[in-house]
Order: C-alpha cells, then sequence, then structure tokens
C-alpha cells in the first residue's frame, strides 16, 4: 500500500488507547517502550477502564457465563435477528483481552469464575471447562490461556472435536458433519492464541498445532470465501465491514487471522487470500479510510466505534494492516 499519510496515522492515533497501542506498534512503528507504555492506560483510562469498572465482585460481568443473569431465553432478546447480548463475562473477556489489556489488571480473575461461573447450557460444567459449542470454548481457551487458567483439557476438546473436513462446527452436537467458516474461524483464532501464551509458541501440543493447520487449509481450499461444491460464496455478509467483529465471519477477519498466523509461523500470506485482500481493498475510499457498514445487533454495555456509514478507525486500523501485510510481502 505505501507509505501511510501522516493525516491517516494521526487521525487514528487520536483514539482510546485500546485502539492506539496497535496504531503506535503496526503503523506508525514506534519503539516497543512507546506503545507498551499506552497498551498499560488500558486498564486506566477509556474504554478498558470502563468496562474493568462493570465487573461484579464474583469476577463474572453482567452476572453470568454466557449470557447476562436471568437471561429470557423465549423473550425478546432471543427473538430471530435481535442478534444477542454481548455483555456477560465471556464476550467481555474477549473484548478485553483483543483490545490488549494487561492480564495483570484481572489478577484473581481467573480464580473467582473457576470457583463461581457455570454455564448456562448446563450449570453442572465448570468454567474453564469449556461447554458444547466450539465458537464459546473457543472464546474460553484464548481467555483461559491469557489469564493463567488451566484449559489444557480444552485445548484438547478441540482436536478431538475437528470435523474430517478439517474445520469445526457448532452445531455437532445437533448432529452437523459439516465445517462451518464461523465456527473454525473462531476455533482456529483460540488455538492460535493458546499456541501464543507459551510465549515461544510451545504452549501447544503437536496434535493441536497439526489441526491448526487443518482447520486453516479447509478455509484456504474454498479461497477463504466460497462453497467448494459450487464456488458460491458461503454467506453475503463476509464483504461487510462491521466492528465490533463479534464471532461473525467476515473476509476482514479472516486476513487478521491468517495475517497473525503467518507471522507466527514465520510464512508468507497465501496466494488464495487474494480475493478476500480484493474484497476488502475495494471498500477503501480515496481518503485511505473504511466505513463502517453495520453493526451486529445485541445490549452492549456501551458503543465503542462510530453508527454504519461514518468512517471507523477501528476498520481502517484492521483493514489497512492486513493490506500492508499482503502488498509487503508481494514487493521485491
Amino acid at each position: 500500500m505505501g507509505a501511510v499519510p501522516e493525516t491517516l496515522t494521526s487521525w487514528l492515533l487520536a483514539s482510546d488507547p485500546a485502539l492506539k497501542w496497535q496504531v503506535e506498534r503496526d503503523m506508525a512503528h514506534e519503539p516497543p517502550d512507546v506503545w507498551e507504555a499506552t497498551r498499560e492506560r488500558v486498564a486506566t483510562e477509556g474504554f478498558g477502564a470502563r468496562l474493568l469498572a462493570l465487573q461484579d465482585p464474583d469476577g463474572q460481568w453482567a452476572g453470568g457465563a454466557f449470557f447476562p443473569a436471568h437471561f429470557d431465553f423465549a423473550g425478546p432478546e432471543a427473538a430471530d435477528g435481535a442478534g444477542q447480548p454481548w455483555t456477560a463475562t465471556t464476550w467481555t473477556l474477549t473484548t478485553l483481552r483483543t483490545w490488549g489489556l494487561p492480564a495483570s489488571a484481572l489478577t484473581g480473575t481467573a480464580q473467582k469464575l473457576a470457583a463461581s461461573s457455570h454455564w448456562e447450557y448446563d450449570p453442572t460444567l465448570p468454567y474453564w471447562g469449556g461447554e458444547v459449542d466450539a465458537c464459546i470454548n473457543a472464546a474460553t481457551l484464548a481467555n483461559g490461556a491469557w489469564l493463567g487458567a488451566d484449559v489444557s483439557g480444552l485445548a484438547q476438546w478441540f482436536v478431538d472435536h475437528q470435523m474430517a473436513e478439517g474445520g469445526w462446527n457448532c452445531e455437532w452436537v445437533n448432529g452437523s458433519v459439516r465445517s462451518s467458516f464461523n465456527s473454525t474461524l473462531n476455533s482456529l483464532q483460540a488455538i492460535l492464541s493458546y499456541e501464543k501464551a507459551g510465549g515461544d509458541g510451545t504452549a501447544g501440543t503437536d496434535a493441536l498445532r497439526a489441526a491448526r493447520k487443518a482447520g486453516e487449509e479447509y478455509l484456504l481450499t474454498r479461497g477463504a470465501l466460497r462453497r467448494k461444491t459450487t464456488g458460491e460464496l458461503v454467506q453475503p455478509w463476509f464483504g461487510v465491514l462491521a466492528y465490533p467483529f463479534r464471532w461473525h465471519y467476515t473476509a476482514l477477519r479472516a486476513l487478521d487471522y491468517f495475517r497473525e498466523a503467518a507471522l507466527h509461523d514465520g510464512a508468507a500470506p497465501d496466494p488464495r487470500l487474494a480475493e478476500a485482500v480484493g474484497m476488502v481493498r475495494y471498500k477503501r475510499r480515496e481518503d485511505g479510510t473504511w466505513l463502517q457498514e453495520h453493526r451486529f445487533p445485541g445490549r452492549v454495555w456501551f458503543d465503542v466505534d462510530v453508527p454504519p456509514g461514518e468512517r471507523s478507525k477501528w476498520l481502517t486500523f484492521h483493514a489497512h494492516r492486513a493490506l500492508d501485510w499482503w502488498d509487503s510481502a508481494e514487493s521485491p
């Protein structure tokens, strides 16, 4: 993509610490002492501090593991098209982790959740043991590795529940034997986070790393976008730009993952991602920004990005970083 315009970088740097430290590191290329200092501020300023202040005494948020306490599974929030609430423990931890909150800001939380939090699916299941949904277990695996909980059993769960195609599907418990793009990407992100939690990548077993590579291949053989059988786009929303990302598979989220995985593995970008790259590049505006196009519905603690139709700093950062990774690899 070439050099980043100073005005674009300055616009992105005028952000909450949760985004600013990433811009400093990956776009402004500041030395570690600069972006690490900003990252520390996530715990004390802005969005991160606001979420931390909402934590319950027992370590949870909103009184529940994946759903808020007393969530009405037959009520309007559970209706088709209503989305889901994003306020309970698992989603709040995922948000804080992806914002770069230092785990030290949540000292004791892993132990509190082990003692007090259980899954709505089956209240006999302890929090760090996970439940049956691949996407929920993925978030729990990544969050547990971040907070230092023992989630080795949950890591093995992904080896044991990988589909023959190489991916995962949250509907396996209902009899599905086909992999899902959504479930697979969420699972891959979690496995990679678990691997990286050891610092040198040794936290994952050989079997788990092999499962990750097979899951990546499941997506790549489909161009990260299309059905293998017909070549059709799997879902129409794959090209939609929306932040927060939530659990939904999109071209940008896929590129964000494959960039991180390639850097971790010391690998070049896979050429089979070219169509996804083009899909993201096409949405770039003349001023170098990307627009928010959608918000996934559901209860939130507070909004962290602009409404649809406005320039999104979060999407601009992620899209620019993904394309820079791709374009830099192609440069001689």
